[in-house]
């Protein structure tokens, strides 16, 4: 079947448009002619700096004919009606057909449609895909109405060999395409894919950006092979590069003596940044003295021009960054805590410097919890955020923290304490490594409670899809610091602590002006369930939502953390995920899946006689109306369960405690085996309610069973 292609050719399109331009234009047109009767049997797209392609095979010549059958109103119906169902089908009315549909006789049109050739379809769609696409900006230029990423300089759009007489503002598509802006320049035709595919090569073009980035990364490892370094792995550098050139030429270069002398990561950060160049390691893992980058040209000297060029303009930017770092570190660290005050943190929330003493305090009170010194985390925390105010973080925001670290150590404080002050921000993402020194916890927990307490206090809370100020990534922050630490902590009492430091810092003595922060309805209502001012049990809950997420990827059952969430009062999350694991152990063995079953069935009914006698079922067992074996078992049982599940959970053994429960199963089996609960006589038949209703209430002391699936 015959073949359609098509290059939009522009100038260069920003290398992070590019792959979803390439998703959108497949999408576009493939919605497009599927909408006309056409479809592609296979659909490719291809991206470069420079052209758009795609080349979709196997579409048909033309659309098939298409036959509707539409109904219409009764015979007998009002002529308004007629008149309406005649002009919607454009049909008069001796071409309708009557029909008895055993309702009635109803007017039926057939409608008949043509087919459309292809070239029609792909003409019309094509056009309107690029008056409608998506690009995150675009630009008009010279005269022209129509809008595209940068200016449209050619189309080549082939079906069947033949053009497509697509245009496009002042552009009409054509059969010709062009190569590398410099090393190919000239005009040449095109038959086909196949021969497309061949002189573009030829032209010095890889259209396809997965050969291209694997030609940048095999041609910068072989160059930093010959002098035994291996590249920097930075996928994200080198997706950004693939779309910049059009026939990559890696080439290496050398960084000046006089500049290894500023942190690696300055100027890592520097080559990244400003000159999209791969930094090159040394076997121990040090920053070596060579950079790799990556040309669009084959220059006839082997790219010593290039080079030449590029070393001279790294130059000039690493001189940029060691005049920062000589600069920076003339000031102390410490004495750039006051100049936060320029900073505000949020409003409502106060400034940089407001968020840095609470740190401090709050820092010095988690430092008990991670087992760090007191001391060290309350100047950690007060210093944290002081290198916001260097030059350096000025030009380089995404060193905040580590280049704390490097003028902290400059100034010499604990190696510890600067450490803390790199690691705050971490973990950044689900890939990022966790802290796992004391000082460093307590002080990444601390900006993160600080943080998420704050925006829940002012009512600022993630809401649906929207999550502004990455709340939710803040709370998966600080369960992976408890968890992955083990550190035992109560949230709810943190959370307190918390608020209470942002209300000192914000000066609000008064109880009104108090409430007046606690904005929008929160003020201090209490929620019963928590013992908390309701929006920090909102937060509470906010927690609950996350840790369920960050469970599910780790296969746990969110209804398990649920059950056990549910009970109120638990918020050690180290407590909470051991009396999780012993959970999910006991639902999955045999005894947990029969026991589950049992719990629910004396449940229920407890609930339907409930709703019979419009009564609870309360009052104390009486232990002399138990008049079979079974019941008189099944309440010894109950009486020995009961005991050791409180052993056990106060000793946090929840693996003793789901084995305590097990102990109830074959008593429960054989009290529904063998005593009736509606018993005839009242007495009896409340005696055994209340019996189940013990059921009940020894398996919540362990977990919500209402509450799990399955």
């Amino acid at each position: 079947m015959p073949e359609f292609l098509l290059e939009i050719l522009s100038e260069e399109i920003p290398a992070r448009m590019q792959a979803k331009a390439a998703s959108d234009l497949a999408k576009m047109v493939g919605e497009g002619i599927a909408a006309s009767g056409l479809a592609a049997d296979v659909l490719r797209t291809y991206v470069t700096p420079r052209r758009l392609v795609l080349v979709a095979e196997g579409v048909p010549a033309a659309s098939a004919d298409i036959a509707e059958e539409r109904r219409g109103p009764r015979i007998d119906a009002p002529q308004p009606a007629i008149d309406g169902f005649l002009k919607s089908t454009g049909l008069s009315l001796d071409q309708l057909e009557q029909r008895d549909t055993g309702k009635g006789v109803f007017y039926f049109a057939i409608l008949s449609k043509k087919g459309r050739q292809a070239v029609e379809v792909l003409k019309e769609t094509v056009e309107k895909t690029m008056a409608d696409f998506p690009w995150p900006k675009s630009m008009r230029w010279g005269a022209n109405a129509v809008r595209w990423v940068r200016p449209v300089q050619s189309i080549l759009a082939l079906f069947d060999g033949a053009v497509v007489p697509i245009s496009f503002g002042p552009v009409n598509a054509g059969a010709v395409s062009r190569g590398h802006r410099f090393l190919a320049p000239a005009d040449f035709s095109v038959r086909d894919f196949a021969d497309y595919e061949v002189k573009i090569r030829d032209a010095k073009v890889l259209i396809d950006p997965v050969e291209r980035r694997h030609a940048i990364f095999s041609q910068a490892e072989q160059l930093a092979g010959s002098k035994g370094l291996t590249v920097k792995q930075d996928d994200g550098l080198l997706d950004e590069v693939t779309g910049l050139v059009e026939w990559p030429a890696a080439l290496m270069g050398q960084i000046d003596d006089q500049f290894m002398s500023v942190p690696a990561e300055v100027l890592m950060t520097s080559m990244r940044t400003h000159q999209k160049y791969f930094s090159l390691l040394q076997p121990s893992g040090a920053l070596a003295p060579y950079f790799i980058a990556v040309s669009n040209m084959q220059a006839a000297d082997g790219g010593a021009a290039i080079l030449s060029g590029n070393q001279r303009v790294l130059r000039a930017r690493l001189s940029d960054a060691a005049f920062f770092w000589d600069h920076d570190r003339k000031t102390k660290l410490a004495d750039r805590v006051q100049s936060l005050e320029q900073r505000v943190f949020f409003q409502g929330l106060g400034t940089v410097l407001d968020k840095a003493k609470r740190l401090e305090t709050l820092a010095g009170y988690l430092a008990s919890f991670t087992g760090a010194d007191c001391k060290r985390a309350e100047r950690a925390g007060l210093l944290a955020k002081a290198d916001l105010s260097t030059d350096m973080v000025g030009e380089f925001p995404e060193l905040q923290g580590l280049m704390g670290r490097y003028y902290a150590l400059n100034d010499g404080e604990p190696a510890e304490l600067a450490q803390a002050i790199a690691d705050h921000y971490s973990p950044a993402g689900p890939g990022d490594s966790c802290p796992t020194g004391p000082v460093s916890v307590a002080v990444a927990l601390a900006d993160r409670i600080d943080t998420l307490v704050g925006f829940f206090a002012i009512n600022e809370k993630p809401t649906g899809s929207k999550d502004p100020f990455a709340l939710r990534r803040a709370a998966l922050g600080v369960i992976r610091l408890i968890v992955e630490n083990q550190v035992r902590l109560g949230l709810g009492l943190v959370f307190k602590r918390a608020e209470e430091l942002i209300l000192e810092t914000r000066k609000l003595p008064s109880r009104s002006e108090k409430d007046t922060f606690l904005s929008q309805g929160y003020g201090y209502v209490m929620d019963v369930k928590s013992g908390l001012p309701a929006h920090l049990a909102d937060l509470l809950d906010f927690f609950a939502d996350r840790l369920k997420v960050h469970l599910k990827d780790q296969g746990v059952r969110h209804d398990l953390v649920a059950a056990v969430f549910s009970l109120g009062g638990e918020d050690d999350l180290v407590r909470l995920l051991a009396r999780v694991e012993a959970l999910s152990a006991f639902v999955n063995s045999e005894d947990g899946v029969n026991l589950l079953a049992a719990y629910r069935r004396a449940v229920n009914i407890v609930r339907i006689e409930e709703k019979k006698d419009g009564a609870a079922i309360d009052g104390e067992l009486e232990e002399a109306r138990l008049v079979e074996p079974e019941e008189q078992t099944l309440s010894n049982t109950l009486r020995g369960v009961r005991t050791d599940v409180g052993i056990a959970l106060e000793a946090e053994d929840f693996i003793a405690a789901m084995a305590a429960l097990s102990r109830l199963r074959q008593p429960v089996d054989a009290f529904f085996d063998k005593v009736t609960v509606n018993a005839d006589e009242p007495a009896l038949r409340t005696n055994r309610l209340r019996l189940l209703s013990e059921i009940g209430r020894v398996m919540e002391l362990v977990a919500n069973f209402a509450v799990i699936e399955g």
